[in-house]
């Protein structure tokens, strides 16, 4: 792109230096008399013609590629030029060809006489258009006020000598009037020439500024031809005739210079000059008053000279006085109007600012203040007064600060047309000494800076606290599973890749079931909090610890970089058995003491090993420690690897427990909190061994998240969720079912939507009565996919659910993308809600976002009245859990459906009822449910 102008501006050089070696070869050849009298005529007669033929030629080619609103002016330009060319052929005919003098009047003069309305013309097109009907008239008081003082003055010197000397000789009134009509149209031109020049334009100010050159030249010539000094002299091709040419090539040249402007001017950075338009508009302003004062100098002349006062000058005088009299009203009355309407806008933009919100600031280039809008009191708890003068970087945090100028620096190097604003967020100094965060939209400002503020600081602390809360657990306030994984693969990552002593503990606590099972789930929340604390205080502050969900933690020991592997293993192992001791210690619950042990499984890095991987490895070694007896730290070994080939046997036997009929399925009713009334249940498959026990099959569960018996198990508890919600439907119980389905299943397309709108056509079941519950806490998952699979489940009918709303990703993430009808909260919310003052809040806010939304409140893990009453009182709809039921079989299923409700403990305001025209959707259970006893 730089290519391209440097060879436009070099090809204007050229053309500029040719047209001034033309020019001046004419003029040279005219001064010297081009050699002989035969010659000079025919330079002086046809080489005008030609010349004004060429101008005529170049407006007009122009005018017919050009587009823009300037195009009838070169028209008419051509058509002025195409005039002068024919009246120089004819000047030349009589003189060259024929031999003999030009006689006057003659077709010459016809033609000469043609060459100056179309120019007149022509300029007023050029001009700006004035605005309104006021401009009109100054423009052509203007136009008279120059014309009429150039016929003073003119009149003065000499037309009314040449006046007097043609009516003294007896000259016919047709050469009489032809004496005075070249002069008159001059003065005209010169008129419409000086009124336009500064009111052209600012389009093709190049091409403007030499068409009004060629044009002046012309007149000039002109009117030096029609003095009567140089007339009786005058013979063609003298150097007057220089004058006329370079008039015509000034015009030919002027509409393609407008041409190589505009390609010049594509680069990056340049802007127009605008430091002569001040100039430009004081001269337009002095233009009546310079009018006025040359017509005064006419009359003076005659006074001067002892001639008495022409009656001719007294009257054109008189009419410029009064012009202008009309003029300076025309404009005073313009200007209070003006004036008016600034002043009403001014107010209305003073009352904009005042009244705003924001902080509306004015920075000079050096950054200095220089105004302040009274907002600043409020936002930033400072007066205005005060901050106007100080430096904008004075009060910018200096840890943003860089960023601050960095920004702006760019932002003012920019093009204004291709980045008009840009927006820069940082900390402000209040008036109390504290750091605000602030967002301001930044704009140009003569060249300075215009930024409109608010304070964003609620903003920033609510989106660090849905974050904090995303990614940390909100019992014990430690990272959660995602910040871990987060955690350990930038401890990999980075610098640190090679190291091997960065270990990850994975820790559980023995024998805290047995505590919730005692004591109650509120004594095992406290356990939990203080094992939190003791884990926290151990570990250093490089290191990190996690709660990855109820009764396991891990930590995350970063190397040091040491290369003695066996010594870093040791220290680790050291660490790893002083946590376990640390863990094992009483804790003070309830005015007691409770004992839990602590099985700790050890892995380190390895090269190239992933995140996921070493935090399998350090499971693996947990399980081992378990498994050994407990209360133990196990490193990992790649012998462990034979526990993925035992899972691997689990497999097996699920493949073969589905295929021998060996599950079946229970429901556990979902209850309206207000009513007692059963508004949903959730089917959940049971395995039955061949001893006849019914238990939760919460490891081969885990065996199918990653096998391919995931989708044959997914599929059977989802064909007979349909077909048993249908027979009850047709026995008189309709009542909605909900299935859950992982996302990771969704994402694999193992529950094709043709499968499903078949298997509710096939049982007979409303696509309304059956919910898909899903899971969005996941990392690993495509939003983006799963929102596309959940909309073309919705558009069969089928409700969606969102399980565990309140933990990891599922409370921010996947709310704000999945289209979702019920939100289930997290089981560990539920279990401290009535004892936690902090979850207590955590989920009152929850339950009040779903509550904005227009969407479905389900509480898992209900299991005591006090949690009934207490969601309740926050506004939560459904709830399932111990409280009313366990799973139930078909036949105690539906004796409850038969009873249609429970006893809902009171002591609380009812829960806002279900939105009409809408049934619960369907609510399903994690894998770690209530075990249910054998039936």
């Amino acid at each position: 792109m730089s290519g391209r102008p440097a060879a436009v501006r070099r090809a204007g050089l050229r053309s500029q230096l040719l047209l001034a070696f033309v020019c001046a070869g004419y003029g040279i050849g005219a001064a010297v008399g081009w050699g002989s009298p035969g010659l000079a005529l025919f330079m002086g007669d046809f080489g005008l013609s030609a010349a004004a033929l060429i101008a005529a030629v170049s407006c007009f080619v122009h005018a017919r590629r050009s587009g823009s609103r300037f195009r009838p002016a070169w028209l008419l330009f051509s058509l002025s030029s195409a005039m002068a060319a024919g009246g120089n052929a004819v000047w030349g005919w009589y003189e060259v060809v024929l031999g003999r003098p030009v006689p006057s009047p003659s077709a010459a003069d016809v033609f000469f006489l043609c060459f100056a309305p179309p120019a007149i013309v022509g300029l007023l097109v050029l001009a700006s258009r004035p605005a309104n009907r006021a401009g009109w008239i100054c423009l052509v008081l203007d136009a008279w006020l120059i014309g009429g003082s150039l016929l003073t003055l003119s009149w003065s010197l000499a037309l009314a000598h040449t006046a007097r000397i043609a009516n003294a000789s007896g000259e016919s009134v047709a050469r009489a009037a032809l004496s005075l009509a070249y002069p008159l149209l001059d003065i005209v031109l010169v008129s419409m020439v000086l009124a336009l020049h500064f009111r052209r334009g600012s389009v093709d100010r190049s091409a403007v500024n030499l068409a009004i050159a060629g044009l002046a030249l012309t007149v000039v010539c002109d009117a030096l031809f029609t003095s009567p000094l140089l007339r009786s002299a005058y013979q063609s091709g003298q150097l007057l005739d220089a004058g006329w040419f370079a008039g015509s090539l000034l015009l030919a040249y002027a509409p393609w210079r407008a041409r190589r402007v505009q390609d010049n001017a594509v680069g990056p950075g340049r802007q127009a000059r605008s430091g002569s338009r001040p100039i430009a508009g004081s001269l337009a302003a002095l233009t009546p008053y310079l009018a006025a004062a040359v017509c005064t100098l006419g009359i003076l002349y005659n006074v001067v000279q002892g001639h008495r006062v022409d009656r001719f000058v007294l009257l054109t005088g008189c009419a410029v006085v009064l012009a202008l009299v009309v003029r300076q009203a025309i404009m005073l009355v313009d200007n209070i109007a003006l004036t008016q309407e600034l002043a009403q806008k001014e107010n209305h933009f003073r009352s904009l600012v005042q009244g705003s919100s924001d902080v509306i600031m004015i920075a000079a280039p050096t950054g200095v203040l220089h105004y302040v809008s009274p907002a600043a009191a409020g936002v930033y708890g400072r007066e205005a007064e005060d901050l106007v003068g100080t430096e904008l970087s004075s009060i910018i945090h200096p840890a943003d600060l860089g960023g601050v100028v960095h920004e702006l620096r760019r932002f003012l190097a920019a093009r204004a047309q291709e980045e008009p604003t840009t927006r820069i967020e940082c900390r402000f100094r209040s008036g109390a000494g504290d750091w605000l965060h602030v967002e301001s939209t930044v704009n140009r400002h003569q060249g300075g800076l215009l930024l409109n503020s608010r304070d964003v600081t609620e903003r920033v602390r609510l989106q660090a606290q849905l974050q904090h809360n995303a990614e940390h657990d909100p019992l014990t306030d430690l990272p959660n599973r995602a910040l871990f994984t987060s955690r350990v693969a930038q401890a990999l990552g980075g610098r640190r890749a090679g190291d091997q002593g960065t270990a990850v503990l994975f820790i559980d606590l023995d024998g805290f079931k047995a505590v919730n099972d005692s004591i109650g789930h509120q004594a095992g929340d406290e356990l939990l909090v203080q094992a939190a604390h003791r884990l926290q205080d151990s570990v250093r502050a490089t290191d990190t610890a996690a709660r990855l969900g109820g009764d396991e933690f891990a930590a995350l020991i970063v190397g040091d970089g040491t290369r003695d592997q066996a010594a870093r293993e040791y220290q680790v192992h050291e660490i790893a058995e002083r946590l376990r001791l640390t863990l094992s210690q009483p804790y003070r619950i309830g005015g007691g003491e409770v004992r839990v042990a602590a099985s700790i499984g050890v892995a380190f890095a390895e090269p190239s090993i992933t995140p996921k991987d070493l935090m399998r490895n350090a499971d693996l070694a947990m399980y081992r420690a378990k498994a050994g007896g407990k209360d133990r730290v196990e490193l990992y070994a790649p012998q462990m690897q034979a526990e993925v080939v035992r899972r691997t046997e689990l497999a097996g036997r699920l493949r073969t427990a589905l295929r021998e009929g060996e599950f079946a399925l229970l429901h556990q009713p979902v209850v309206h909190l207000a009513s007692g009334t059963v508004a949903a249940v959730t089917a959940q498959a049971r395995w039955r061994s061949a001893q006849g026990v019914l238990f939760t099959p919460a490891e081969f569960l885990r065996v199918a998240e990653d096998g391919d018996r995931a989708a044959e198990l997914g599929g059977w508890l989802l064909e007979q969720a349909v077909a048993q919600a249908a027979d009850r439907a047709g026995a008189g119980h309709p009542v909605p079912v909900c299935v859950r389905v992982s996302a990771g299943r969704l994402l694999d397309r193992t529950v094709p939507l043709g499968s499903v709108e078949a298997l509710l056509t096939r049982h007979g079941l409303p696509s309304g009565a059956l919910m898909i519950e899903v899971s969005g806490d996941d990392p690993r998952i495509s939003f983006d996919e799963l929102e596309q699979r959940l909309i073309e489940l919705r558009r069969l009918g089928v409700r969606i659910a969102l399980d565990g709303f309140g933990s990891g990703y599922a409370a921010v993430n996947a709310l704000r993308r999945l289209p979702i009808d019920v939100l289930k909260l997290d089981r560990g919310l539920v279990e401290g809600v009535a004892e936690s003052a902090r979850l207590h809040k955590i989920t009152g806010g929850l339950l009040r976002i779903a509550g904005d939304l227009g969407v479905q409140s389900v509480a898992d893990g209900v299991d005591v009245p006090e949690q009934v009453r207490v969601l309740r009182t926050l506004g939560c709809t459904h709830g399932q859990g111990a409280a009313f039921a366990g799973p139930l079989d078909e036949h105690r299923l539906r004796r409850t459906l038969t009873r249609g409700k429970y006893p809902v403990p009171g002591g609380g305001p009812a829960a806002p009822p279900v939105p009409a025209g809408r049934s619960l959707p369907l609510q399903s259970r994690s894998h770690a449910e209530t075990p249910v006893p054998p039936t």
